[in-house]
C-alpha cells in the first residue's frame, strides 16, 4: 500500500504555490532529504503563528543538531547560492512593493 504524503509532487498541499509563482519570482525548496527540513519548516510555522517561545526552542534544537556536524565551507557554491536566492527574494519583494505601493 502506497501512502501519498501531503506536500509531495504526487499530493501537493492545498497551499502549494508553484502554479502561483510569477515567472521571475525567486523560490527556495527544502526537501525532506535534508536532515533539518522538518525542523526548519516547524520554525517557520512557529514564527508565522507568533509563537516566540516555541520558535526559540525549535531554533535551539536546530543549533544543537547543526553543532554535531562540521559546517559547510563558506566558499561552497551551494552556500553562496542560498544567500544569492535570499537577496533575490528581498529585491523581488522590494520591486513588487514599488510597483503596487
Amino acid at each position: 500500500m502506497s501512502i501519498s504524503l501531503v506536500g509531495s509532487k504526487a499530493n501537493p498541499s492545498k497551499f502549494d504555490c508553484y502554479d502561483d509563482l510569477a515567472g521571475d519570482e525567486p523560490y527556495f525548496v527544502i526537501r525532506a532529504d535534508d536532515p533539518l527540513s522538518d525542523s526548519l519548516i516547524e520554525l517557520h510555522a512557529y514564527i508565522g503563528a507568533g509563537q516566540a517561545g516555541a520558535a526559540h526552542n525549535k531554533l535551539a534544537e536546530i543549533m544543537a543538531l547543526t553543532s554535531q556536524r562540521p559546517p559547510r565551507p563558506s566558499e561552497s557554491p551551494k552556500y553562496r547560492e542560498t544567500f544569492a536566492i535570499s537577496q533575490s527574494m528581498e529585491a523581488w519583494r522590494s520591486a513588487k512593493m514599488k510597483k503596487t505601493g
